[in-house]
């Protein structure tokens, strides 16, 4: 299912960043946007006795009636996210698919810890809306030679969608017309997941509610956006962490500036910044050698935040200026700066059965939510 650009507008204007990587301030403008996917997957409280899932599960199939949204038929879909000018760009290309889900293990691989908070609201939004409105973003190790011929014979053509973001980056997609066995080139290759950990444990609650009721269905596929990283050069931004209660961290060695700390931040060498409150009300910036092997976010939890502060004492943001924002307004009592890491570094963890706490990474760019959708029912517009 797609938004139809004739009914609902230009895609840069109803389509959005992933859920939880959406700043307040950026969900507030977006929420302006009367058909902006957000008004679904970020619904706000409607005021009344009807909730705020209800509300937007009937928001999401009263588009599909007005046509902002059609209905397609099941296929593959070529995507590209394009950063920079001609003169110096980088893109990512993958497919989007209908993938079986599995139990976690075997060829389904997480890499980050996931919190029953969040699983509970998206499977309260996706039993009302029925529709998986954002893709899991994983991985395979490649290269896969036959899918990047298909990207590259796809990719030729027009595409049938494109929007930009607020970070200037163009995503384009394509429906893939060709009969080709893409699920077959995949279904041997463990999938890291890389975006979207709580939504896959969604799917597979919904998955097991579903079948328990109905059997077996099309809650047994999610949506899924899968890159080769053995043909495309990704990057792993981090998260940093912002400390809103508990006390700051007394080590490491002052620097001049923000812009100092991340560039002394390495993964290689477990590096890490800080950004604490000063007497007067301003901030000091320090950055710290820790111990341990990489990713430095590991070594971080291990070694310098208070293992007691419960879940709640910490939001995550890719800007460290946010982050240095938060301890200078007083909002948060410390904040931690992290550096880059890689695809092949998140996987060694995830094959040693370890796994990284909460929000370690950052995979840059993201696909846009509400470019794809895959309804889990027969849809028919009125």
């Amino acid at each position: 299912m797609v938004y139809d650009p004739a009914v609902a507008g230009p895609l840069d204007r109803v389509t959005a960043p992933p859920y939880d990587v959406i700043s307040e301030a950026r969900l507030r403008e977006l929420q302006t946007q009367p058909r902006n996917i957000v008004q679904v997957d970020l619904a706000p409280d409607p005021g009344s006795c009807q909730d705020r899932y209800q509300a937007a599960g009937e928001l999401l199939h009263r588009w599909i009636d007005e046509g902002v949204l059609r209905p397609k038929e099941p296929a593959f879909h070529a995507y590209e996210m394009r950063a920079g000018s001609d003169e110096g760009f980088r893109s990512v290309r993958g497919v989007f698919a209908a993938m079986e889900l599995e139990d976690w293990g075997g060829n389904i691989l997480p890499h980050e810890e996931t919190m029953p908070g969040p699983i509970e609201d998206r499977l309260r939004l996706l039993r009302a809306v029925r529709t998986h409105l954002s893709a899991v973003y994983g991985t395979v190790t490649g290269p896969c030679p036959p899918l990047a011929d298909l990207l590259d014979r796809t990719m030729g053509k027009p595409p049938a969608g494109e929007a930009f973001d607020e970070q200037g980056v163009r995503h384009r997609r394509w429906r893939i017309e060709d009969d080709q066995p893409v699920s077959a080139w995949l279904e041997d290759r463990a999938l890291l997941i890389a975006d979207g950990h709580h939504r896959y444990a969604t799917a597979l609650a919904y998955r097991d509610e579903m079948r328990a009721a109905a059997g077996p269905g099309p809650w047994d596929r999610l949506l899924a956006f899968i890159v080769d990283t053995g043909s495309e050069r990704l990057t792993v931004s981090p998260f940093h962490r912002v400390q809103l209660s508990g006390a700051p961290p007394t080590v490491g060695v002052p620097v001049a500036s923000v812009e100092d700390a991340l560039a002394a931040c390495s993964d290689d060498d477990a590096v890490v910044g800080m950004i604490v409150p000063t007497a007067d009300g301003d901030i000091e910036v320090r950055v710290v050698k820790l111990g341990g092997e990489p990713p430095a976010v590991r070594a971080l939890h291990a070694e310098l935040i208070d293992p007691a502060l419960p879940p709640n004492a910490f939001r995550y943001t890719p800007d460290a200026e946010e982050a240095a924002a938060a301890v200078r307004a007083g909002d948060a009592t410390a904040a931690y700066l992290l550096p880059t890491t890689t695809p092949d570094r998140v996987r060694e963890v995830v094959q040693r059965g370890e796994r990284l706490p909460q929000k370690s990474t950052y995979f840059w760019p993201k696909p846009r939510t509400g470019m794809v959708l895959m309804p889990l029912e027969e849809i028919i517009p009125v």
